[in-house]
């Protein structure tokens, strides 16, 4: 194939960028555009030779994009607009206008891009910008296939679902590309635990975004788990096609410990909400740009001492005084995982680094807004395949 021409849109700190690198596409990124002055540095730092345009895509002209003559668009647009925990505000959001500015382009391009990949948070299957979207692509003459995937398919111990659509020019006859294909390049998934399956959505019915049912009362077992949740848990680390937790962290002689260790007011108020995995797991919940601020909802953290047993640690926990407390959840050793073993989770060579300047909030702020290397790059693989 000859060498493509691509337009990294939302670039951030270059997940795109790696993904078509990992892919084997011959292709050079001829603009990435991104608002963020601190994604904006460390994808500088990273691809110093790559145009990167630091303005917002609304102050873009239509002649600016078409003297580009980009062959393919990857774009992750901001997915606050669709998150469950948002507000949900879909093209009313403000943060939705590039995008809506990106559809009404497209049909005026000199030349309409051969390839597209879009990815977001799940939700946005079922918005009103997807259905613009889908409707911009038919009327532009594009095939296109939508995917929800999560990098425990490809045999990464991360739970991150998210939607994904690779579109063609129908010139480029995308409908060879059967949901069976598509499926046959994401084999690692448990079929034993649906909610980390990849799943080929119909173009007619993409998601019903129905509220989560509610689950049946469960008895607590300890750390405020149910029975269904240790028993999901044991599941996935029961998946064999996905690899440990310990091949994704750093030599322990070059983690600072002490840096990493959550101090003793989040273990005190916060230990029984923690989703604490081990080096032998092969599991962990999503990282979110609140990781290292926020607890609940963030990201796993890592038990670091395994001669002592987690469950005599928390059976009995809230018998004790604080200061007993303290104690007991010490032996654990928990830590936070560090920015280079979340980049290595989320598929991210090792050739990527930080700028000496980015705290460590920051780097796990831009890595929660990223996305996995590895799952993108299989997708481009079947997109230009």
């Amino acid at each position: 194939m000859e060498n493509l021409r691509v337009l990294e849109l939302y670039s951030g700190i270059g997940g795109m960028h790696y993904a078509l690198h990992e892919s084997g596409i011959p292709g050079q990124v001829v603009a990435a555009v991104d608002i963020n002055t601190t994604a904006n540095q460390i994808y500088g730092h990273n691809f110093p030779d790559t145009p990167l345009w630091n303005k917002t895509i609304e102050g873009i002209t239509l002649d600016d994009f078409n003297k580009l003559s980009f062959d393919m668009i990857l774009m992750s647009p901001p997915c606050q607009p669709f998150t469950r925990i948002g507000l949900q505000g879909d093209v009313r959001d403000p943060r939705t206008k590039s995008f809506l500015y990106i559809l009404s382009l497209l049909p005026r391009l000199s030349k309409l891009p051969r390839f597209i990949l879009l990815e977001n948070v799940k939700g946005f299957e079922c918005s009103s910008a997807r259905e613009l979207l889908v409707k911009t692509l038919v009327e532009c003459g594009y095939t296109f296939q939508e995917i929800m995937v999560s990098p425990t398919s490809v045999g990464i111990p991360n739970s991150r679902l998210r939607y994904f659509l690779i579109a063609k020019i129908a010139t480029e006859n995308l409908c060879t590309l059967t949901s069976s294909k598509i499926l046959d390049a994401f084999p690692h998934s448990s079929e034993s635990d649906s909610s980390e399956q990849p799943t080929v959505l119909s173009p007619t019915r993409p998601g019903t975004c129905q509220p989560e049912e509610e689950k049946q009362e469960s008895p607590v077992l300890y750390k405020l788990e149910t029975t269904t949740d240790a028993q999901r848990k044991k599941i996935q680390n029961s998946n064999l096609s996905v690899r440990q937790i310990q091949e994704f962290l750093e030599p322990q002689d070059e983690v600072d410990l002490e840096h990493y260790l959550l101090p003793p007011k989040i273990l005190l108020r916060y230990a029984l909400l923690l989703d604490i995995v081990q080096p032998t797991c092969r599991r962990s919940v999503c990282f979110t740009k609140g990781y290292g601020r926020y607890v609940e909802g963030t990201g796993s953290v890592l038990q670091c001492c395994m001669e002592t047993e987690m469950e005599s640690v928390f059976t009995g926990l809230d018998q004790h005084s604080e200061e007993e407390k303290l104690q007991q959840l010490l032996k654990l050793k928990l830590r936070y995982f560090t920015p280079r073993e979340v980049a290595n989770l989320m598929g991210f060579p090792q050739s990527f680094s930080f700028p000496g300047k980015i705290s460590t909030k920051q780097q796990y702020k831009v890595l929660g807004n990223s996305l996995n290397v590895v799952v993108v790059a299989r997708l481009l693989q079947l997109l230009v395949s």
